[in-house]
Formats: C-alpha cells, sequence, structure tokens
C-alpha cells in the first residue's frame, strides 16, 4: 500500500466534497432568495382595465388603485356631492350611497340627507368646476380643487374656489368612499 499515494486521493476527494459542499450551499442561497421575491411578488398583481367610457388606463391590485384611477374616481364623487340642485340631489345621493364604506355609510346618509333637504328648503343649487386633481397612491386620497359656484333661487350668491380631500378604500374589487371633506387650501 502506498501512503503518499493514499493521502492525495484522501486530500482530493476532501476538495471535491468541499466544492460540492459550496456549490450545494450555493444552490440553497439561490433557492431560498428566489422563494422570497415570490413571496413578495405574490398578490402585487396589476390588472391593465380600459373600460369603453374612460379614455386612461388604470391599474388595480388587491388592495390598491393607481393614480388615474383615483382622479377619476375623485372627479366622479364631487360630481355626485357639489354639482347638485333640488331636483338631481335625491339620486346623486343614491348613487353615492353605492359606493361609500360600510362603515361610513350611515354618517354619509344622514350628512346628504341634511343637505338635501337643505337645498330644497331654500330653492339652492351648487356647481362645481374641478381645476386640479392631485391623486396619492400610497394614502389612496386625491385632493379635488376647483371652483365652487352657489346659486339661491336663481341668482348666483358665491363663488368661491374650494378644496376638497376624497379618501377611498379599494376592497373585494371594489372602490369605497371612506371620506369626502372640505380641506384648506
Amino acid at each position: 500500500m502506498d501512503l503518499v499515494k493514499l493521502d492525495t486521493d484522501l486530500k482530493d476527494l476532501r476538495r471535491r466534497n468541499h466544492g460540492l459542499a459550496l456549490a450545494a450551499g450555493g444552490l440553497i442561497m439561490a433557492l431560498l432568495f428566489c422563494l422570497a421575491i415570490i413571496l413578495d411578488v405574490i398578490g402585487t398583481e396589476r390588472t391593465i382595465v380600459v373600460p369603453p367610457s374612460i379614455d386612461k388606463t388604470f391599474w388595480v391590485t388587491k388592495d390598491r388603485v393607481s393614480k388615474s384611477y383615483l382622479e377619476q374616481m375623485g372627479s366622479f364623487i364631487a360630481w355626485l356631492i357639489l354639482d347638485v340642485s333640488p331636483a338631481s340631489v335625491d339620486w346623486k345621493k343614491d348613487i353615492l350611497l353605492n359606493y361609500v364604506a360600510p362603515d361610513q355609510y350611515g354618517a354619509m346618509k344622514s350628512r346628504q340627507e341634511i343637505e338635501a333637504e337643505r337645498l330644497k328648503r331654500i330653492n339652492a343649487s351648487t356647481f362645481f368646476l374641478p381645476q386640479q386633481l392631485v391623486a396619492s397612491e400610497a394614502k389612496q386620497t386625491v385632493v379635488i380643487r376647483g371652483r365652487l359656484r352657489t346659486q339661491v333661487n336663481g341668482q348666483d350668491t358665491a363663488t368661491e374656489t374650494k378644496a376638497y380631500l376624497a379618501e377611498f378604500r379599494y376592497a373585494g374589487g371594489r372602490m369605497h368612499l371612506h371620506a369626502f371633506k372640505e380641506i384648506s387650501q
């Protein structure tokens, strides 16, 4: 038995085993890295939707929507709340309540009913012309700035520049209005 050859063979086998262990460790690390990426990507799928009446594309994920969708919804909600007359306030209120978050439904319904009664009592109309929409994807909000014109009995009483904040929540495939309030300019 040649001890030198045996010693050389043992060193060679140890070197090979060490190389194989490093390769296996590298593959395990790569596999864990891929698993982390896959887990991060799950649930962040974006669906691009182009409805026939909207000229901008937008995306939605599990719990968020794009800026363009927020701008479109903010403009629509502002139209429902701020562009009303005694003849239109009731049906616009009913449409608006379809978009209100369930936990805010009662408060929004009471607020809109009080406003409808006030408009009918004094025969007032409001007209809102949006001039700027500033959406925040991170907060799921949109600030709507524009001119609010008020008429009582057909006579202009006020034309003011106002700003409103619309807060939204996207859940279960539906956009819900969480809050709509006037803010300082």
